[in-house]
């Protein structure tokens, strides 16, 4: 064991700092990074050792902090505004799973109080995991990952009743009276403290605060935050609750104010180290060597943890209204283990009501769940598929299923994936220029009142190739995916080029991050949300700095132009006369037209190896080839090429010899 305590600091701090640099790069969450720490620090494991007793009393603090911060972004009124569907989910899944979990345990033999406290780690999911792979794979503005999210951070309230119930449950010893007893103490002193912060929080927090604010000092701000976040922890902690019940409550007084926002940006620092440490300190109770003799029973909870979770969480969000794929992508979302169990975990440790070995099976099973978690979410939509019985669509009239008898008559028209806000945006200017279109949702409510409305709106998975081919893929002009869903936007692309290679398709992102995966995909452009809000944005303000309007007119298409190909691939007739030197170096296109006595003639465009250029098309007898690498190049065909004026030139010598 290493005796002196600022080495163990160091020591400490060099690892995790090394340890989560590693993890953010292979995209695993940084709590894993620190229970990793925490294992290669601790008893069970050769090497250095830190005295975990030391590191526990600071790390406390860690989940002190925690629940303040989910304080402040649960106050009262949000939580009365949350009080239908994610808080009757939210709830749902808490109790069932607890209940579910808690059962099977206790019928397997075990004590009451150990049962209902792996019912509780279990029942509980990481928002950090699901969020983080969500926006990996663009999921998080579904509608699946939206409700998972919601769901999974709800979690982390409805587990404070876990922090006042679970230090009570090690009374029990056979006397269910007694328990009962004890619960009924914890229960209204945790009344009696809500109220005394409730009324003094009222009262005095935000005159409090006003006063510090006025001072305009961030020092004097960040010690009135610790003050009284810790104060109220010393209180329901002397009243013989936990510490981090008490910083919940003032956090949720100091969520009604106009101050939330500054007081989380002040705590977040001491909140982020200290849970760091928290989870330091749970990785050296973690023992490797027990693995052998618990794998098996670590199978069982991980595999019960999984199931029950994502059937329970299926069923009360298909019970809630929402259609069964929905339901099922939600619950395999939630299905994993979460952070916050590992607090539990700890407070029932401390409270001493599970034995080592049961702390060592439920440690491993909510670790092997988490280890899973990405590959579970990542393949959330195939494998939500296989338990949805119905892969076409119902038929419900209600519903205004896609039927092809309405859309035969359908010529030259679009199709547009996706009827939100943008989708319904692009169907109104269609419209306008009388252009032809058909629109598809899953959303039944919507679909049901643009259909009463007259719009050709149909309930439909555009994912679907029969659907696409249903609407009428083979005539459409163009089709436009609307909604922010990088999978299923992929998989669209994936059969419209394997049915119409030749068809434009429009697709639309939130950010730049997956332009040039989507582009590889077949997608003819993309359009990501955030650079056109940043774009008009930056021209209201340069219109009201008072800059003229075409010179902002002209920087927006500049803009535009380095981004969308379609607006660079365009002839430049007399544009190579301009005296604009961005215009002489603009990329653009050319035709090429092939002579007899071009060396182009009898090999293909790959062959060629044309470099800086991108070829277009490729004509032949007035005709357009829609893959034109692959062709052999044949006397007065004309190639297209797009590039930059000096790259044009290279390649149309190389063509023409």
């Amino acid at each position: 064991m290493i005796d002196q305590p600022f080495l163990q600091l160091l020591l400490l701090l060099g690892s995790s700092v090394a340890v989560v640099v590693l993890f953010q790069k292979l995209h695993i969450p940084s709590s894993l990074g620190y229970l990793l720490v925490g294992v290669l620090f601790g008893a069970h494991t050769p090497g250095p050792v830190i005295e975990v007793q030391q590191i526990r009393e600071v790390a406390e603090f860690g989940i002190v902090f925690l629940l303040f911060t989910i304080g402040l972004s649960f106050s009262l009124p949000q939580i009365h505004a949350l009080r239908g569907q994610v808080l009757g989910l939210g709830t749902g899944q808490v109790l069932l799973t607890t209940a579910v979990i808690g059962g099977a345990s206790w019928w397997l033999g075990l004590p009451p109080a150990t049962a209902f406290v792996i019912g509780a780690v279990f029942a509980q999911s990481s928002t950090t995991v699901i969020s983080k792979q969500l926006a990996e794979q663009g999921e998080e503005h579904t509608r699946h990952g939206r409700l998972g999210v919601a769901m999974s951070v709800f979690q982390d309230v409805t587990a404070v009743p876990f922090v006042v119930i679970i230090p009570v449950l090690n009374v029990i010893d056979g006397d269910a009276s007694v328990l009962f007893e004890e619960l009924d103490w914890a229960l209204a002193t945790a009344v009696l403290d809500f109220l005394l912060v409730f009324f003094l929080g009222r009262w005095l927090l935000r005159p409090l605060f006003h006063a510090v604010a006025a001072r305009r000092s961030a020092e004097l701000f960040t010690l009135t935050v610790l003050f009284v976040s810790l104060l109220a922890a010393w209180t329901t902690s002397n009243l013989g609750l936990s510490m981090a019940f008490g910083a919940f409550l003032v956090g949720m007084m100091l969520g009604e104010t106009e101050f939330r926002h500054q007081i989380e940006s002040t705590i977040r620092p001491f909140r982020d180290v200290l849970i760091g440490l928290f989870f330091v300190s749970i990785g050296m109770l973690f023992d490797p060597s027990a693995i052998p003799q618990n794998w098996q029973w670590a199978l069982v909870g991980v595999t019960a943890m999984l199931v029950s979770k994502t059937l329970l969480v299926a069923l009360i969000v298909r019970l809630s209204g929402l259609d069964g794929l929905t339901a099922w992508r939600t619950g395999l979302l939630l299905a994993v283990g979460g952070e916050f169990g590992f607090a539990l975990l700890a407070i029932a440790l401390d409270a001493h009501i599970l034995t080592n070995q049961h702390a060592q099976i439920v440690f491993t099973s909510v670790l092997f769940s988490m280890i899973v978690a990405p590959f579970l979410i990542r393949y959330n939509h195939a494998l939500a598929r296989l338990f949805v019985w119905q892969p076409k669509l119902a038929a419900d009239p209600e519903t205004y299923p896609v039927d092809a008898e309405t859309t035969k008559h359908l010529r030259d028209h679009t199709i547009i994936c996706g009827y939100g806000r943008i989708g319904q945006s692009v169907a109104h200017f269609l419209e306008e220029e009388m252009i032809p279109y058909v629109a598809l949702d899953l959303d039944s409510s919507r679909v049901k009142a643009a259909h009463i409305a007259g719009e050709p709106v149909y309930y439909a998975d555009s994912s679907e190739r029969d659907i696409l081919e249903a609407v009428g893929l083979d005539a459409a002009k163009l089709i436009v995916i609307s909604y922010d869903d990088v999978v299923s936007a992929k998989k669209i692309l994936h059969h419209v080029r394997a049915l119409r290679p030749d068809l434009p398709v429009m697709v639309r992102t939130r950010d730049e991050t997956h332009v040039e995966e989507l582009r590889q995909a077949g997608a003819t452009e993309v359009v990501p949300e955030v650079l056109e809000a940043g774009l008009m944005i930056a021209a209201h303000a340069l219109l009201l700095l008072n800059v003229p309007f075409p010179r902002v007119v002209r920087r927006m298409q500049h803009q535009r132009a380095g981004r969308y190909r379609l607006l660079r691939e365009f002839y430049r007739g007399e544009e190579i006369f301009s005296d604009d030197a961005d215009l002489l170096v603009a990329d653009g296109l050319r035709s090429v037209s092939i002579s007899s006595g071009s060396c182009a003639v009898g090999k293909k465009l790959t062959e060629l190896a044309l470099e800086g250029v991108t070829v277009s098309s490729l004509v032949r007898q007035g005709r357009r080839e829609s893959e034109p690498l692959d062709i052999v190049i044949a006397e007065d065909d004309v190639v297209v090429l797009f590039g930059a004026p000096g790259d044009l030139d290279r390649a149309e010598r190389q063509l023409l010899g």
